[in-house]
This record gives C-alpha cells, sequence and structure tokens, in this order.
C-alpha cells in the first residue's frame, strides 16, 4: 500500500477513512452534542391508516428489489439497528404462514427479503411478536389468553422460518404500555411471558421494548424494582416531542431522571427512541410528516447525555436519502435526511466507495465494545480492552489491504 494512501486511510483521527459511526463516537473528543442515530423502526405496513398516508400504498407495491435497495441505502447511512414493528395487522401476516391469511404485497415474502438484505449489508434485526387483533386496545391484546396463545404461537412460526439469519438478532414487543408513575403488572407479566419464549425458541438473542409516559414516571424504589422484575434487554423510552407530549427543553430533564434510576439497578439498558415525526393535522389523526430539522437536532442533543444508544421513530416514510431507488415517505424526507447527513447524526460511511475511493473499511461496533459495551467504561469510551480490540481489527483490516 502506498504510504500516501496508508495516511489517508489512518488519517489524523484514526478514523480509518470513514470507519463508522461508532468508532467516531469513541474516539473523538467528548465535546460533541450528540450521538449518532444507531437504529429505527422499520414496516412494511403502518398500522395508523392516517399516518401512513405518504408511505402505505408505496409501500405494498415494493418489490424484492425495492426492499433490498431500502435497506442498503439504511444501512449506508449508518444506522446498524431495525426494529420491525408489526408481523401482522388487521389480522393478515407479512410473510407466509398458516395461522392467519397474508397481506397481498409486491413480493411474494418481503420478510425473507429484508432479512436477506439485512444479512448482506451488515443490520441487526429486532423482530415483531404482534399485532395480532385490535392494535388500538393494548391491554386486550396483552391479557386475553387466545391472543397471548396466537402470539407464541407465531413467535415458534417466525423462528422455524427466520432465526437462522445472522440478522436476527432480537425480539421486540411492540404493545405498548402508558407508565403512569409506574408499570402496571399486566405490562410486565406480558414483557417476561414474551422473553421466556424468546429464550426458549432462540437463545441468546436479545429483547427490546419501547414505553410511552416517558415524562410520567415515579424516580422512586417501586420504579427501581419494576426495572429489576422486567426481563428485557433493552428499552427505548419513547421522547413524545412528535405526539406534542413533551417539549424539546422538558425532554433532557426526564432522561436525566431514567439515566439515575438505571444506574441504580442491573438489568436492562437504557436507550432513546426519538420521533422524529410531525403531524399534518390532529396528533394521531392526519399524515406524520418528517418534523423539522432543527427540533430534531435539539431532540438529540438533549437524550445523547444519558442514554447508551438513540433509535429512531422512524426512518420508513420519514426519511429518504435523495436519489433512493426505493423512495416511500413525504418529500420533505429528503430535506431532514440531508440536513441529518450534514449535522453528522447519520454517518454515510460508504459515501466515499460511491465517489469510487475503495480505501473505505467499516468496522462493527459488536466486534470492538460487544453487544452490551462491554469494552467501555459508560458504552462510547474504550476500556483496555476496547482500545486493543481496535489495534488487532485495525493491524487485521491493515493487512487485508496489503494483500490487496
Amino acid at each position: 500500500m502506498k504510504r500516501r494512501d496508508f495516511l489517508r486511510f489512518c488519517g489524523a483521527t484514526l478514523m480509518v477513512g470513514s470507519v463508522s459511526h461508532e468508532i467516531q463516537a469513541a474516539i473523538r473528543h467528548n465535546s460533541e452534542k450528540i450521538k449518532p442515530i444507531e437504529g429505527s423502526w422499520f414496516e412494511f405496513q403502518h398500522h395508523n391508516l392516517a399516518e401512513g398516508k405518504y408511505w402505505n400504498e408505496t409501500l405494498k407495491t415494493f418489490s424484492a428489489a425495492q426492499w433490498d435497495a431500502k435497506v442498503k441505502e439504511i444501512a449506508d447511512s449508518g444506522i446498524r439497528y431495525l426494529v420491525l414493528l408489526n408481523v401482522a395487522i388487521y389480522d393478515k401476516m407479512f410473510y407466509p404462514s398458516v395461522l392467519l391469511p397474508q397481506h397481498d404485497m409486491g413480493c411474494e415474502d418481503p420478510f425473507e427479503t429484508v432479512l436477506n438484505a439485512a444479512d448482506k449489508y451488515g443490520i441487526k434485526f429486532f423482530i415483531s411478536n404482534d399485532f395480532f387483533g385490535d392494535w388500538t386496545n393494548p391491554y386486550f391484546l396483552m391479557t386475553d389468553s387466545g391472543i397471548n396463545k396466537l402470539r407464541l404461537t407465531a413467535m415458534n412460526e417466525i423462528a422455524e422460518k427466520y432465526a437462522h439469519h445472522k440478522s436476527f438478532y432480537g425480539w421486540y414487543f411492540p404493545n405498548e404500555t402508558g407508565i403512569s408513575g409506574h408499570y402496571e403488572d399486566f405490562f410486565i407479566n406480558y414483557v417476561n411471558a414474551s422473553s421466556a419464549e424468546a429464550v426458549k425458541l432462540t437463545p441468546g438473542t436479545k429483547t427490546l421494548i419501547a414505553p410511552y409516559g416517558t415524562r410520567n414516571v415515579k424516580a422512586d424504589d417501586k420504579y427501581a424494582r419494576q426495572l429489576e422484575l422486567l426481563n428485557v434487554d433493552y428499552i427505548a423510552y419513547q421522547d413524545e416531542i412528535g405526539v406534542e407530549k413533551t417539549r424539546v427543553d422538558e425532554s433532557a430533564g426526564y432522561f436525566e431522571q431514567l439515566h439515575r434510576l438505571h444506574k441504580k439497578v442491573s438489568g436492562s439498558r437504557l436507550w432513546a427512541d426519538v420521533e422524529v415525526f410531525r403531524f399534518e393535522g390532529k396528533v394521531y389523526q392526519s399524515a406524520l410528516l418528517p418534523a423539522p430539522a432543527e427540533r430534531v437536532i435539539r431532540q438529540l442533543e438533549a437524550v445523547s447525555p444519558f442514554v447508551e444508544k438513540i433509535f429512531i421513530y422512524q426512518y420508513t416514510g420519514l426519511l429518504n436519502k435523495p436519489g433512493s431507488l426505493a423512495f416511500a415517505g413525504h418529500p420533505d424526507s429528503r430535506v431532514l435526511y440531508e440536513e441529518l447527513a450534514k449535522y453528522k447524526a447519520i454517518k454515510e460511511y460508504e459515501k466515499i466507495k460511491y465517489e469510487e475511493d475503495k480505501n473505505v473499511y467499516y468496522l462493527a461496533n459488536d466486534d470492538l465494545i460487544g453487544h452490551d459495551g462491554e469494552a467501555t467504561v459508560d458504552g462510547i469510551h474504550f476500556t483496555d480492552l476496547g482500545f486493543l480490540r481496535f489495534a488487532d481489527k485495525l493491524y487485521n483490516t491493515i493487512q487485508h489491504i496489503n494483500i490487496q
């Protein structure tokens, strides 16, 4: 390898060209205000028809090639995790099933298609285990014995058909609870029953929930005990800015409180679910639109000091790369994408490759710090183990370049 290529490869910041947003976050000066967006929710159809006005019909016609292109587009943005919102709505499945009829989509098995794409492009998927029945009545969905049986049976079917994919990273339990000071007992039972089935079917996979009512959390011993009772790996609390329940200037205080609570107990790790939408009209009764970029940046700034990872709701329909081969959503989704890229909230590590620069390589986050941040002090900054892994991976990558 030529010396100038080596210097371009390493760079003054040791970023391996544009290694990845995870590495950049770990070695960059800690004065940056925002963590990058590492994950997003993802869907085949939006469950609320009014909200999905600008993308539902488009997604319904997506071919396998378009789903592949969309997953690649998301991966190229630097996002490494996707959360499948639902595997069923309105009594139909999004994959071939013996349990319920299948939605009429533009490709035979969009489920298989996106997991194949995720395998290729380095995306980790949390797979939903719902919505069966009326999604507007989560209490019923979490307590009805018939629905519970169908949910667990579907998890078995999903695991049998799709758990062989390396992108099958974990499970997402989408029936939301509104926190009113504390969690309801039925919600804890629902989560723990789902987690027990996940452990049985797919040992080693992770679990995720995303409750709302973040502003209502009561920071007391009872809530801390409930965190210990919840058998779930990650809790991505909704910031509730998009649904107009919380103001941006309030968000940091709520997440700081959650940060203190989660530090007290072992168990679930604290993530954020940042809402990057606004409503075209009435809340919950009109179309979702991309939020102004300035607001989204302030949302990211608010939660960044307190959470391990930031996910957004959602890329699908609300973000599109200009020139996307699989565009779905409002035209302003291009604007939001460009603005987030400008502020480095999304990291287009592939961009230089598109410009025919071959000296760009991606190092997976889990190879360096572990899926649970074991090689970091705080989920970001390396321990000695983290630096050792970084040096090892960097050396191997340089050796690979020398061979080429």
